[in-house]
């Protein structure tokens, strides 16, 4: 069968890893992967290094649409997907997650009636003021094969109405939805020992005690008050706790830190011991990172669930999030971006005795059980 991967923004990318790794080892003789980079991120940084670090193969299309309003952005990957769909005829257009990448490469399937397959499918912040939020309902809403990470997820998609007792053939009207593990923990699991080679804690003189910190989405960014009081509340930690925080820099971050911060701010987190921003780092010394740090603060979905996987206690920069599971376990406290949220929760998970970390997220093996069943279905 041939499948076309759409992917555009740097997480998709890593995802993307754990398909391709389970084509090229378990299913090269049934199933063609034509993949097509959007270009939503389009910095050196930010996607070329990843396709081969992580030794994913090279783009068979790149749109290039780089950044730009919502619609103008998603209008431009629609209109190039259509164009590829036509001219490649898959069996199947496959989708990570809830960027505008993922809805361009959902609508133009639907609309070219070729099945859809959502990998992330269930995931809600049950926030519609987020892009992301519309976009993945939406995308769920498109597919033929829904593939959820956990059991959550699996429940959100019932209580809109899909149904888990439908019967092949499976189509658009006649969905089949899975709880499968998440491709993440698969990648963790696969990239951890090539992490454990890079020179990044070496490099930059860390001790195990140290707090991971990334910041990026742009309500915490592009809103002074947010941006103030996560760096504040940054600053009072490190000093008081006498922790290093080791922050890797986002681009629309350092920017925004030039906008949104005062003088005086920018001038104590520059004078600051404590305080190590870098630049963005590459997947495998992310891992690095996470492994050796004590404690992650982060507004990222995946950091967030690496590192639980990683077994570190983590403080979410958001008001929500979608893995809800790693808050109800106690591994995790939601914060939003208030200063005093999150110097409480600091001190309660650094004194926690009794943090467990149970599998939630599969064995490891979901990408190939997601192959595998889109063979079944799909071929």
């Amino acid at each position: 069968m041939k499948i076309i991967t759409i992917i555009g923004a740097r997480p998709q990318i890593i995802k993307a890893a754990a398909i391709s790794r389970a084509i090229r080892n378990h299913y090269s003789t049934k199933i063609q992967e034509i993949i097509v980079h959007t270009g939503q991120h389009y910095d050196e940084n930010m996607s070329t290094i990843f396709f081969d670090e992580l030794q994913i193969p090279k783009p068979n299309y790149n749109l290039n649409v780089g950044s730009g309003n919502h619609g103008a952005q998603t209008a431009k990957m629609l209109e190039g997907i259509e164009e590829i769909i036509l001219k490649e005829k898959p069996n199947a257009v496959l989708v990570y997650g809830d960027t505008n990448s993922t809805v361009a490469g959902g609508l133009a399937a639907s609309k070219l009636l070729v099945p859809l397959v959502h990998i992330e499918a269930g995931l809600r912040s049950f926030n519609k003021s987020m892009p992301e939020e519309i976009n993945r309902i939406s995308c769920d809403h498109m597919s033929t094969l829904l593939f959820s990470p956990t059991k959550q997820g699996l429940e959100n998609l019932q209580r809109e109405g899909f149904k888990v007792s439908n019967q092949k053939p499976f189509t658009i009207d006649n969905p089949c939805v899975y709880h499968c593990g998440d491709i993440m923990y698969d990648n963790s699991l696969y990239f951890s020992e090539l992490a454990s080679k890079k020179s990044i804690i070496a490099d930059l003189n860390l001790s195990k005690n140290f707090i991971l910190a990334t910041i990026h989405r742009n309500n915490n960014t592009d809103i002074p008050e947010r941006l103030v009081s996560i760096f504040e509340a940054l600053l009072e930690i490190s000093e008081t706790y006498k922790i290093q925080v080791v922050l890797p820099l986002h681009p629309r971050t350092k920017k925004m830190m030039e906008v949104n911060l005062s003088t005086d701010l920018q001038n104590k987190i520059n004078a600051s011991q404590y305080i190590k921003i870098i630049e963005p780092v590459s997947f495998l010394e992310m891992i690095a990172l996470e492994k050796n740090a004590s404690f992650v603060m982060t507004d990222s979905g995946g950091v967030q669930k690496e590192a639980f996987y990683f077994q570190k206690p983590c403080i979410i920069l958001r008001p929500e999030t979608e893995w809800i599971e790693i808050v109800k376990n106690g591994n995790a406290i939601l914060c939003d971006a208030d200063k005093s949220r999150i110097t409480a929760a600091y001190k309660k998970l650094s004194e926690a005795k009794n943090l467990t970390y149970p599998l939630l997220f599969g064995d490891g093996k979901a990408a190939e059980f997601i192959c595998s069943e889109m063979i079944s279905h799909l071929g």
